[in-house]
């Protein structure tokens, strides 16, 4: 495969759809589910009733997906949401992590530009929040739990970001999400 080389200057294309299909892919080769947090506004479609601050988080599992395509530009499947079949259609720039349920490990990804972020509220039938700050992302953690030293701050009064549903197993401290480097 013959790769064309980029102009000087020109940064090439965005790594966030290659990096969503490859923690997709360690997620499924070791046994986790793949869960993606992401921030939706009018580009975003997914069921509106489970729109939360403007974010859902879904399970793209094989099993828990149909006909799932990872794209460079959209993510897009169908899936189940209270037994009735739904189309989902998510921009990848508006993908803000991507987690295995089971440990926390991922990757937590800018939120959309100002542009998108200036539709938040608009998410279909569900009742406007509040968008959230801008540097407000995902928080990340390391191994012990401790927070990044360049990890953006959550502030008390920030929205929090939408949280995993606990691992069946029980007991223990909850994951965080961690950096992979």
């Amino acid at each position: 495969m013959a790769s064309t080389p980029t102009a000087p200057g020109n940064a090439g294309s965005s790594t966030r759809p290659y990096l969503i299909r490859a923690l997709h892919d360690w997620c499924t080769d070791n046994g986790f589910t793949p869960y993606l947090a992401v921030f939706v506004d009018r580009g975003v479609q997914v069921p509106a009733e489970y729109v939360k601050n403007n974010e859902i988080v879904l399970n793209v599992s094989f099993e828990a997906t149909t006909g799932l395509k990872l794209g460079n530009e959209v993510i897009e499947f169908k899936a189940r949401f209270g037994g009735i079949a739904r189309e989902i259609l998510v921009p990848v720039d508006h993908v803000i992590a991507i987690y295995a349920r089971e440990n926390g490990q991922g990757m937590a990804f800018p939120m959309p530009s100002e542009a998108s972020a200036e539709t938040a509220g608009d998410a279909g039938d569900a009742a406007p929040a509040e968008p959230r700050p801008a540097g407000g992302g995902l928080r990340l953690a390391s191994t012990d739990g401790t927070p990044e030293a360049d990890a953006p701050a959550a502030s008390d009064d920030a929205p929090k970001p939408p949280e995993p549903p606990e691992p069946p197993t029980g007991g223990g401290p909850r994951p965080a999400l961690k950096r992979i480097k």
